[in-house]
């Protein structure tokens, strides 16, 4: 089988397209619930490799930082590699690294091939979406993007679940053992079915733009990195925070200098000139905020505050995630038949604010599963209207191998705005959590006597259970102390919801700004 060919060859029916769409939906899956799997093993892995939380953080930054470095660049190194060649080298550097992650020794270990598992995964999101939709015939494309979105979708959902039940029942380097077997099945699947378009000369190494490869790296590392730890380390009250904000400034400076000026771009920034492809790109960083932070959100609440277990609190998540799937062929099917994506688009920005407004209503202590299960419903409906149509919409107006570029930046937007969705909201958390404490102390008056009632009974729990007066009426306070703080951390989730839905509403008037190009784009152009 030849390694590359017309692009026109790329279109594949029967067996064979089957194949290359699951081993292509399996290495988006791969990448994207590694993302997730591992926030639930954190505290195992403190423990047997004796890290602290601010060490163990780090396991899941370097995977971050390294998929925003790599995904702009996978249709440039597509092009020097051949697509075929590069994606197969990407499934095995991810499934080896996924080995060494699971047999490292101490945390450091760890992170460092993460960082590699990360360069790996990375390439695996954005390459997928163009095998997927390069397989389908153009009148399909909408339907390919529909089956990939069904991975990016379901994805970070999985995550937390798969590696609960994995960390519950073996131990946490099994959430990493399980990419091994999928690895080499996905580069045998690669290697056997998937074909390259034809590409045109390869540049020589003095060619190579490494000036924008380093202020790439500099700038995107910097940016996750700051959006990582920001909250924790207090901002810009951290020196080191400071200092790679200005990296992050320069570094992006000095990149969109070194693309518009050099021959031999890394990233190709002239294909931005395309008003749908801003607009779309805008609207991938809005989607990627409320994914990634909706998923934040929740699985805190319900473990933190209704004392759920990881696993629960990943199983919530489910039903609105199979939801999505659900629905994603049906939307690739109306935009095959014609329906407009950005009415599409404003439809799931008003049901994802309807999801929220909904959370927001029903958010208690004591909330329960039945109370969320129809609300998560929506916010499947909501992303499954927004994810397709938005892509679609994104790419409909470039032509040739553009629209592989412009679909590295919808990728990398997506991850963007979702670093930035769970850094803001983190932030935003712990400050509403604080704001919302102090007014309801300041309502808590000692003098008042249901206070000193409830004070009282309290009390004598504690010292029916054998403490001392002063010890039952200290445990008293402590007790009152945390209902308060509980209380103020629901009205502080209330309040993230009440303004991502508000941020979804104002998306709305944006869909009038999109032009109508030609909705079925070929996508078998897309060459990264």
């Amino acid at each position: 089988m030849a390694a590359t060919v017309q692009a026109d060859d790329l279109v594949e029916y029967g067996f064979r397209r089957v194949i290359i769409t699951i081993t292509a939906v399996m290495c988006a899956l791969l990448e994207i619930v590694d993302t997730t799997i591992v926030n639930v093993a954190l505290t195992n892995m403190r423990g047997s490799l004796g890290a602290t939380l601010t060490d163990v953080a780090w396991v899941i930054t370097a995977y971050a930082i390294a998929n925003v470095i790599v995904i702009p660049m996978t249709s440039w190194l597509s092009q020097q590699f051949g697509r075929r060649n590069y994606f197969a080298v990407s499934i095995i550097i991810f499934t080896v690294s996924s080995f060494l992650c699971g047999n490292a020794s101490n945390i450091w270990e760890l992170v460092a091939f993460r960082f590699v598992q990360g360069l790996g995964g990375g390439a695996l999101l954005v390459t997928a979406q163009t095998i997927i939709t390069e397989s389908y015939p153009v009148a399909k494309r909408g339907m390919a993007q529909a089956i990939y979105g069904m991975g990016v979708i379901v994805g970070p959902t999985l995550g937390p679940p798969l590696g609960g039940y994995l960390v519950d029942h073996f131990s946490w380097p099994y959430i990493f053992y399980i990419n091994i077997p999928l690895g080499i099945i996905a580069t045998i699947l690669t290697l056997s079915f998937v074909k390259s378009p034809k590409y045109g000369e390869k540049l020589k190494a003095s060619q190579v733009d490494w000036w924008g490869i380093f202020f790439l790296a500099s700038f995107i590392g910097s940016l996750q990195f700051v959006l990582e730890h920001g909250q924790q380390d207090d901002w810009f009250n951290d020196s080191l925070i400071t200092t790679l904000s200005i990296v992050f400034v320069v570094g992006l400076l000095a990149f969109i200098w070194r693309e518009l000026t050099y021959k031999h771009p890394i990233v190709n920034l002239s294909v931005l000139k395309d008003g749908n492809l801003r607009i779309g790109i805008v609207m991938c960083f809005i989607l990627g905020f409320g994914l990634y932070g909706s998923t934040l959100v929740i699985p805190i609440y319900t473990q933190q505050t209704l004392g759920w277990t990881a696993t629960d609190a990943g199983l919530l998540l489910i039903p609105g995630s199979l939801t999505t799937a659900f629905l994603m062929p049906i939307i690739g099917k109306m935009i095959q038949n014609g329906v407009p994506q950005g009415y599409m688009v404003g439809v799931g920005f008003v049901i994802f604010f309807f999801f929220t407004f909904s959370m927001r209503n029903l958010m208690t202590v004591d909330t329960g599963t039945e109370h969320m299960f129809w609300p998560l419903i929506l916010r499947g409906i909501g992303l499954g209207l927004l994810f397709v149509p938005i892509t679609t919409l994104s790419l409909s107006t470039l032509k040739g191998k553009n629209i592989g570029e412009g679909a590295a930046f919808t990728g990398m937007m997506r991850q963007l705005g979702g670093s930035f969705g769970i850094a803001i909201i983190t932030t935003f958390i712990t400050r509403f959590t604080q704001k919302h404490r102090v007014d309801l102390v300041s309502h808590l008056d000692g003098s008042r006597l249901e206070v000193q009632q409830r004070i009282a009974l309290l009390q004598k729990g504690f010292m029916s259970k054998g403490f001392s007066p002063n010890q039952a009426l200290d445990k008293a306070h402590q007790v009152l102390d945390y209902s308060v703080m509980k209380q103020a951390t629901v009205m502080s989730y209330m309040d993230i919801f009440m303004y991502l839905g508000v941020m979804f509403l104002c998306c709305i008037p944006i869909i009038f700004l999109i032009k109508r190009g030609k909705n079925k784009v070929n996508p078998a152009d897309a060459m990264h």
